[in-house]
C-alpha cells in the first residue's frame, strides 16, 4: 500500500465540478485582482475566526510581514518568538528591520513556552509572535497577560491552525492580529499561494488594506510605504468554495488523529515498561519505551481544540524510522529539522547550540505522519502496523 504524506488528488476529484465552475466564473468575469469575490471571502473568514476584519494578501509570509508593519515595528525593535517554526516567522521580523528574540518551547505542544517570555523582554521589545504549531493553539492567556503588562503587541502565527480553539475562543481572535496561510497543504488550501491577516482593530485593518496596495487608499496616491501583496480573485473564489467544507475536513482530521493515537497507544502498551494513559487524541504528552524506541504522541492541552494540520510524533531514531517508512511506501515529513537559532542566515544573532534544548531535541526527533481528510481507515491501520514492526 502507498500512503503519501499529503495528497490533494481525492479532494480535488470530489470537488472538481464545483472548482471548475468557480474558475470559469472568474475567467468570464474578467476581474483577477481583489474585487467582490475577495471581499466575500474576507467576510466569511472574519466570521470563522470570530473577528471584525480579514484582509486577504498574497501569502502567509507577507501576512506576517504586513502585520508587523501595521504595528509600526521596524529597525531597532525586537520581537519575541519561537525558534521551532517555519522560517517565515522569523524571516518576516528581519524583513521588517527588527530583531527576532528566541525563547524555548513547551515539550508537550511544541509551542512557545509562556514562562520563558518575560525574561527575554528588553526596552526594545515591541511584540510577541507565538506560533500555533501543527494546528495546536499556543497557551495564549499567559502570553497576552505578559504583553498587557509590558505594553506589547501580540501577533498570532496561525498559518497552520485555522479553526483551532483556545478556551472557547477561535485562534485568530486571541491577539492583536493573526496571520493565516492558505498554502495548498494547509487545512484550507488555495491553488497556489494565498494568505490573510485577521484582527478586531479597525485602525490596524485599515492600515493593512493600505499596506497591501503600496500604501494607498486611493489609486496612485500613496500615504505610506507598502508593498504589492494582494489576494487574487481566483484564489478567493476557490477558498470560499472550500471554506464550507472546512468544518467537515477538520472533524475528519481529528478522527484520523484519534485513530492514530488509539493504535499507537496500544503499541506502547505492548512494549516493556510502557504506559498508555489518556484517550482519543492524547490528552497529555504520552511517552514510553516501546520495543526499544522512544515514542511520544501529539498532545492536546486542556481547553484546546487541535486541528491537526500535522500529526507529529517524536521518536528516537527518527531518521531511521523515516527511511523505514519510505521503504514501506509511507510518506512522512520532518517539520522542522534545524531550529531557527541555528540557521546560518541568523548566525549574526549570536545563538549557539544548547541555548534552547527543548527546541533542539524536538528538531532531532519529530516526524509528521500522513495526514489529510481523505485518508482511509485502511491507510491509517497500515501506517500504524508498519510502525509496530519498526525495530
Amino acid at each position: 500500500m502507498k500512503v503519501p504524506a499529503f495528497d490533494l488528488t481525492e479532494q480535488n476529484r470530489r470537488l472538481k465540478d464545483e472548482l471548475m465552475k468557480a474558475i470559469e466564473e472568474v475567467v468570464d468575469g474578467g476581474h483577477f485582482i481583489l474585487g467582490e469575490p475577495v471581499v466575500e471571502f474576507e467576510r466569511a473568514l472574519a466570521e470563522l475566526c470570530g473577528v471584525k476584519h480579514a484582509v486577504g494578501v498574497a501569502n502567509g509570509s507577507d501576512a506576517l510581514y504586513l502585520a508587523l508593519l501595521a504595528c509600526g515595528i521596524g529597525p531597532g525593535d525586537e520581537v519575541i518568538t519561537t525558534p521551532f517554526t517555519f522560517f517565515a516567522t522569523a524571516g518576516a521580523i528581519v524583513r521588517a528591520g527588527a530583531t527576532p528574540v528566541f525563547v524555548d518551547i513547551d515539550e508537550a505542544t511544541y509551542n512557545i513556552d509562556p514562562a520563558a517570555i518575560e525574561g527575554a523582554i528588553t526596552p526594545r521589545t515591541r511584540a510577541i509572535l507565538p506560533v500555533h504549531l501543527y494546528g495546536h493553539p499556543a497557551d495564549m492567556d499567559p502570553i497576552c497577560e505578559v504583553a498587557r503588562r509590558h505594553g506589547l503587541k501580540v501577533i498570532e502565527d496561525a498559518a497552520q491552525a485555522i479553526g483551532a480553539e483556545y478556551r472557547g475562543r477561535k485562534v485568530g481572535s486571541l491577539g492583536d492580529l493573526a496571520c493565516i496561510s492558505f498554502f495548498p497543504t494547509k487545512n484550507l488550501g488555495a491553488f497556489g499561494d494565498a494568505g490573510a491577516v485577521v484582527t478586531n482593530d479597525d485602525g490596524l485593518a485599515e492600515k493593512l488594506r493600505m499596506l497591501r496596495v503600496h500604501g494607498s487608499r486611493q489609486k496612485y496616491y500613496h500615504e505610506i510605504l507598502g508593498i504589492n501583496s494582494r489576494l487574487d480573485t481566483l484564489q478567493a473564489r476557490i477558498l470560499s468554495l472550500k471554506l464550507k467544507y472546512l468544518g467537515e475536513w477538520t472533524e475528519k482530521r481529528r478522527a484520523i488523529a484519534a485513530r492514530y493515537s488509539e493504535r499507537l497507544k496500544a503499541l506502547l502498551e505492548r512494549g516493556p515498561g510502557t504506559s498508555a494513559a489518556g484517550a482519543g487524541p492524547a490528552s497529555a504528552c504520552d511517552a514510553a519505551q516501546a520495543d526499544g524506541w522512544l515514542l511520544r504522541l501529539p498532545s492536546e492541552a486542556e481547553g484546546c481544540r487541535h486541528v491537526y494540520n500535522q500529526y507529529t510524533i517524536a521518536v528516537k531514531g527518527r531518521d531511521r524510522l523515516k527511511a523505514y517508512l519510505a521503504e514501506k511506501g509511507i510518506g512522512s515529513t520532518v517539520y522542522y529539522p534545524l531550529p531557527l537559532h541555528l540557521q546560518k542566515v541568523f548566525a549574526s544573532l549570536g545563538y549557539r547550540k544548547g541555548d534552547f534544548p527543548v527546541a533542539e531535541r524536538a528538531a532531532e526527533s519529530v516526524l509528521s505522519l500522513p495526514m489529510y481528510p481523505e485518508m482511509t481507515s485502511e491507510q491509517v491501520e497500515y501506517v500504524t502496523e508498519v510502525l509496530a514492526r519498526f525495530e
